[in-house]
């Protein structure tokens, strides 16, 4: 998949109304391509931001030991990185996370019974019956995710194709709470 062919920029544009409050961060390298959409901290992150190693991805977008919650919206260009989803790419990707994985506000809104997004997950798995189906991970990044090879796809359908995947996926998401809940949270802890 070439960036020249599918440009990133829209995603930023499309996704704008359903993550209000979400400022969006560029991801150009690595296997994931698209923007990260974090929610502001209610305080100013420490003075030094140290390069952080993810458990499924190296990321430009998360930084240094202060929590962050939101949501990644792209594709997924290399499978290694993300094994546990048995990618076909490119795939459209799009996944709420809580980082640092196994930190206090993870362990709080992700991976405790009846947890934020364990009770999210339930919901939307519910209510949505065909796939792509939306997949719980609690000891990873990507702990809500939802994803589709665009391996079938012409190339001149690919913009076109992934808006609806994106539109639907982040409808799914507005409409479960998620966004909002995200953005209630009480100030994060530092890890």
């Amino acid at each position: 998949m070439s960036r020249a062919k599918l440009p990133l920029r829209w995603i930023r544009e499309l996704a704008e109304p359903y993550l209000r409050g979400y400022p969006p961060q560029l991801q150009r390298s690595g296997g994931l391509q698209g923007y990260w959409f974090l929610r502001l901290p209610s305080r100013p992150p420490p003075r030094k931001s140290v390069q952080i190693s993810l458990s499924l991805a190296r990321s430009r977008g998360l930084r240094g030991s202060q929590d962050q919650i939101g949501f990644f919206v792209g594709y997924l260009i290399r499978a290694q990185e993300y094994a546990l989803l048995n990618p076909q790419p490119p795939e459209c990707l799009v996944f709420a996370f809580v980082h640092p994985v196994g930190g206090s506000t993870h362990r709080r809104l992700v991976a405790r019974p009846g947890s934020l997004l364990r009770s999210t997950f339930d919901y939307i798995r519910w209510l949505t019956h065909r796939p792509p189906r939306f997949a719980f991970y609690p000891d990873k990044l990507p702990a809500m995710v939802r994803h589709l090879s665009m391996r079938d796809w012409p190339q001149k359908k690919y913009q076109h194709y992934s808006r609806n995947f994106f539109i639907e996926t982040l409808a799914w998401l507005v409409r479960s709470g998620l966004v909002r809940k995200f953005l209630a949270e009480p100030n994060l802890s530092r890890i």
